[in-house]
């Protein structure tokens, strides 16, 4: 590549409502200069998430092009001077980092430590699917509740998975029915047969009573739950829940103080998981990396289905990642929403 030649990406410059026709543009820019351990991938496919929309909402007026998107599938074209773990032609995935430009480019750098080869059986847009979701519920139990990522390796305990059937829960149970967790979790039933297919023995409807529920199955508490939704609209039906010594966890933030006394004579844990944190931090990234390998692996046996329920495969460009954006704000999409193909706006 030549010395400041441009590439297309899709950015803005002001977080304004998806309708607004400058919500999403267009645009050109210079590719980046590799160098170090980074990695410069080729964007093949990219998937939008929950955090694009807070992120893109939440943006104040700058004259600065913000670049967002996390999730991508790519090829490696370029490598950094200190790359130890990947070569030319390689096909990658990872969930980058809100600290630096993101996956909506054509040419996006990234650190190798975050980055995994993808998955061999999937498509680019199945893979695209996976790494947010994937390595948000893998920390969660597996660096957060401690369980043994090997598989059967926590058979005989239980968890409750609150909003089961989101993007991060279709792969937590997934990867908890893989460890041998019996696994409770919760959705409308009108999406039960979607829990049964992501591993759930239990589907629980969130309308009703969970004690009365779980109860009817045998089981007076559990040993994990997790909750993937504002913990506080569910502590008082959860409180009673879990097992002494046992592990609650969540992922979404809080605006009001949450009592955890009531578990203290319990000896229960309280864990906060933040799939950034690591990268926010500089922590442990090699972690992020491992992890997305064990994902792959799983993939390909099978053993993690991936979670796509929409594909825009006409291109990355402003009209489909808004249509995409739209798809997720909406809060009615099971499953994750994809966009691939060239970079054409």
């Amino acid at each position: 590549m030549s010395e400041n030649e441009m590439m297309p990406a899709v950015g803005f410059f002001e977080g304004l409502p998806l309708e607004t026709p400058d919500s999403f543009l267009d645009v050109k820019k210079a590719i980046p200069k590799v160098s170090g351990r980074d990695l410069l991938v080729k964007v093949q496919s990219v998937s939008v998430n929950p955090v694009d929309t807070k992120l893109r909402q939440t943006t104040p007026k700058s004259d600065s092009l913000r670049v967002l998107g996390f999730d991508a599938v790519g090829e490696v074209v370029a490598l950094g001077s200190e790359v130890r773990n990947f070569s030319r032609g390689d096909r990658v995935f990872y969930a980058g980092t809100p600290t630096r430009p993101g996956s909506n480019q054509a040419f996006q750098l990234v650190d190798e430590r975050i980055v995994a080869k993808a998955p061999q059986r999937l498509t680019i847009e199945e893979a695209a699917s996976l790494p947010l979701t994937a390595l948000t519920a893998y920390e969660l139990l597996f660096d957060k509740f401690n369980i043994l990522p090997e598989k059967d390796a926590a058979k005989g305990k239980s968890i409750l998975v609150i909003n089961g059937a989101g993007g991060v829960g279709s792969i937590l149970n997934q990867l908890a029915n893989w460890v041998g967790l019996d696994v409770f979790a919760t959705a409308s039933p009108k999406n039960f047969d979607w829990l049964t297919k992501m591993g759930v023995s239990h589907p629980l409807d969130y309308h009703q009573d969970l004690q009365v529920q779980l109860a009817a199955s045998g089981t007076e508490a559990v040993d994990y739950i997790a909750v993937l939704y504002d913990i506080t609209k569910y502590f008082d039906r959860i409180k009673s829940l879990v097992k002494p010594f046992g592990h609650v966890g969540t992922i979404v933030g809080i605006n009001e103080p949450l009592d955890l006394s009531q578990w203290k004579n319990k000896s229960v844990s309280f864990d906060w998981e933040y799939m950034f944190a690591k990268t926010d931090f500089g922590y442990d990234l090699e972690s992020q990396g491992a992890a997305l390998a064990q994902i792959a692996a799983l993939a390909d046996a099978g053993s993690v289905l991936p979670t796509v329920s929409r594909i825009y495969d006409t291109g990355i460009n402003a009209k489909n990642l808004k249509l995409a954006t739209k798809d997720v704000e909406s809060g009615h999409m099971l499953g994750k929403v994809v966009v691939s193909g060239e970079f054409n706006g």
